[in-house]
């Protein structure tokens, strides 16, 4: 992975001009999840694991009045080039998001592991239908879905922006060369991905890269004063006190579950779905917050304060 600070803020700049505008208020339900990395449901598929967990939090997200916000790389489309054989293995988890979907609550952004979904023949292709062959019929699952690489959230009081993005933009590998890191993941890294080894131009284990990213977005908003929500790096990412606007929705492949970031009340926390046991030893999937909640708007008065403040 080449984190490239020009080409980030290029990048980032690139995608706020373009964002498509959501405007919300303090009545508004969004959760952010992002890196599902939904496959074929073979060994290399890292989301099965955490399937049911991600399907029991939709769920209640859905009954609870939340639009869901997917921040880029849910569909494996590096490993697995036939989305239909995706679509297949988790046909529950698409029910669920065509219900979003047909709710107007579906936010899809892409990232750099579904990079082809910028492309509209590809999305009308394999997202507006699709043929089922038991019943010998195409059935709708978004018909004219659009997806964003970037979605900026504006505060219909207090102007207050947040910018929404994958995290990918400036990681040279995996951004402007993205179709030779895809080549090598397909042909390669899946097979030795499916028993353990990662990719080295992946963030996931770096520490090291991963504050790197983590600085060069500090610089942007820093510049910008526009707070940021992403993932990629798979690290969940809630900013101290004295730290800038800087939030990462974490993954739904971890081990430990799933992390997310939700906002409602006007208020923002990190929180985790994971399986735990009882004083009786049954298992239950419960939701615990890692982090907050905090106002919104005490980090629009942190951007502020941008020029004395910085990621550590």
């Amino acid at each position: 992975m080449i984190w490239d600070k020009k080409l980030a803020k290029k990048r980032l700049d690139e995608a706020y001009n373009n964002a498509k505008i959501e405007y919300f208020d303090n009545n508004s339900k969004y959760i952010f999840f992002s890196d599902c990395h939904r496959g074929d449901n073979t060994p290399s598929d890292e989301f099965a694991k955490n399937q049911n967990i991600f399907l029991y939090a939709l769920g209640f997200y859905f009954n609870n009045g939340y639009t869901y916000v997917e921040l880029g790389d849910g569909d494996e489309l590096w490993e697995h080039s036939n989305f239909k054989h995706i679509r297949l293995a988790h046909d529950e988890v698409y029910s669920l998001l065509k219900k979003y979907y047909d709710s107007n609550r579906l936010i899809m952004l892409y990232g750099n592991h579904n990079i082809l979904l910028k492309y509209k023949d590809f999305v009308k292709n394999n997202f507006y239908k699709f043929y089922d062959d038991y019943n010998e019929e195409e059935i709708e699952l978004f018909p004219g879905i659009t997806l964003y690489e970037a979605v900026v959230f504006k505060h219909n009081i207090t102007s207050q922006e947040i910018l929404a993005v994958h995290g990918h933009q400036g990681d040279r590998m995996n951004d402007k060369l993205w179709r030779f890191n895809m080549f090598t993941v397909r042909y390669f890294w899946r097979f030795l991905h499916s028993i353990g080894f990662i990719n080295p131009a992946s963030p996931v284990k770096s520490s090291e890269k991963i504050h790197k990213i983590e600085r060069i977005y500090g610089d942007w908003i820093k510049t910008n004063k526009i707070m940021i929500i992403c993932g990629h790096t798979h690290r969940p990412h809630f900013p101290k006190a004295n730290e800038l606007p800087y939030f990462n929705d974490g993954s739904c492949v971890r081990a430990s579950g799933i992390q997310g970031i939700e906002i409602s009340g006007g208020k923002i926390m990190l929180i985790e779905w994971k399986i735990r046991t009882d004083s009786e030893g049954d298992l239950h999937i419960k939701r615990k917050i890692l982090r907050g909640p905090e106002p919104i708007e005490t980090f629009d008065l942190r951007n502020k304060m941008a020029n004395r403040v910085s990621i550590h």
